[in-house]
């Protein structure tokens, strides 16, 4: 395994939070920091000492920020390889500082889609330069660690607080991050132009993860009342209107009860009273707190009967 130290870093991130920890072990380890504009100013607040990336550049941030960090002497400091002659020629003649630790937090593109229809705000939340140091870092993984999203911040802590040491196994593991976070976003930006609709959903799987639904919801699904719709809800759903899809070509009112995606009663009778009636039957247990659909409307004895 090819052991790398951290002995310095480019910061650039949009949303500062859980970022001081970070910069704290960054002062402990005496780590170079190159930053810009508003992280530049919140590590400078916090006691950290960095060197403006303009003057690594030797140009100003330009055209209202939209450039800072896409030049030769940023790239060359993340994309030249150790093992290299050549690239350590290169970056020598060129005094281009190396850069071992890329840490990102990119424009807030599909919160923005979410919270407003005004197009120029939505088109200045598209980040550019973070993506590229994204990809420039996973890219030299074999030599960079990259930190690709602040859920990435409690492993980094782990590795500063090693002495900044890494093997090859954790940087690919934090590139094959960083590209899955690079695709996610980029997918976003195309569903937005394409005019795909995206709904971002309360939680994932678990309560720590996201998930999205692509398309319009509203079109196949009409909520009556209740808590928004989950990833484990449209599962849920899915399942459901799987297994009614299954007897459609039957006679009779058909009545399903499912738990966790599985079928834990169902039954096909003459009414819609008797057909919840024996589909409870089949788990009662395990029925408690599950789905219920049905091919028919639900009689208000029925529901009573539910309730």
């Amino acid at each position: 395994s090819i052991v790398r130290q951290i002995k310095s870093a480019l910061i650039s991130v949009f949303n500062k939070e859980g970022l001081e920890p970070i910069i704290e072990e960054l002062k402990r380890l005496n780590i170079k920091i190159y930053s810009t504009g508003g992280t530049a100013k919140y590590i400078t607040e916090r006691g950290g000492e960095i060197t403006p990336v303009e003057e690594l550049t030797g140009y100003p941030s330009i055209l209202g920020g939209r450039v800072k960090t896409l030049h030769p002497a940023v790239f060359g400091g993340i994309l030249n390889r150790s093992e290299n002659e050549s690239d350590a020629a290169e970056i020598k003649e060129h005094s281009i500082p190396d850069i071992d630790l890329i840490v990102v937090d990119l424009y807030p593109f599909e919160d923005t889609v979410a919270s407003t229809d005004d197009e120029s705000e939505i088109i200045e939340k598209i980040d550019i330069g973070g993506v590229s140091l994204i990809r420039a870092g996973a890219k030299n993984y074999r030599d960079k660690v990259i930190v690709s999203h602040r859920d990435l911040y409690p492993r980094l802590l782990e590795i500063l607080q090693d002495d900044g040491n890494t093997d090859l196994k954790a940087r690919k593991e934090m590139a094959t991050r960083a590209f899955a976070v690079t695709a996610q976003y980029d997918k976003a930006i195309s569903a937005y132009f394409s005019g795909v609709s995206q709904r971002q959903l309360r939680y994932g799987e678990n309560p720590h993860q996201k998930a999205r639904f692509e398309g319009n919801l509203e079109e196949i699904l009409t909520q009556i009342n209740g808590k928004e719709i989950s990833y484990n809800n449209l599962l849920d759903i899915d399942a459901a209107v799987n297994i009614i899809y299954d007897f459609r070509l039957h006679d009779g009112i058909a009545f399903g009860i499912l738990k966790h995606n599985n079928a834990c009663g169902f039954a096909l009778r003459d009414t819609v009273e008797q057909a919840y009636t024996d589909a409870l039957a089949g788990d009662p247990v395990s029925a408690f707190g599950g789905i219920l659909i049905t091919n028919t409307k639900i009689t208000h004895a029925v529901a009573k009967e539910m309730h």
